[in-house]
């Protein structure tokens, strides 16, 4: 479900970002082509971002008592 509402939400965020960045460089809006990267973007960082975070967190060491 999760990977779901990250790609409904990336697709949103990057279509308002597209819009601004095509309009801001007098470009071509193509609303298929930004939503696809956005998509991709969103569910690659889904996945690496906990990879990446997990890997770097302290090992717990156990105390002898």
């Amino acid at each position: 479900m999760k990977y779901i509402m990250v790609a409904i939400w990336s697709a949103i965020f990057g279509e308002i970002l597209g819009y601004i960045v095509s309009q801001l460089n007098s470009g071509t809006y193509d609303f298929v082509t930004v939503a696809v990267i956005a998509v991709i973007v969103g569910e690659v960082a889904l996945v690496a971002i906990p990879a990446i975070s997990g890997s770097a967190a302290p090992k717990e060491v156990a105390s002898e008592e």
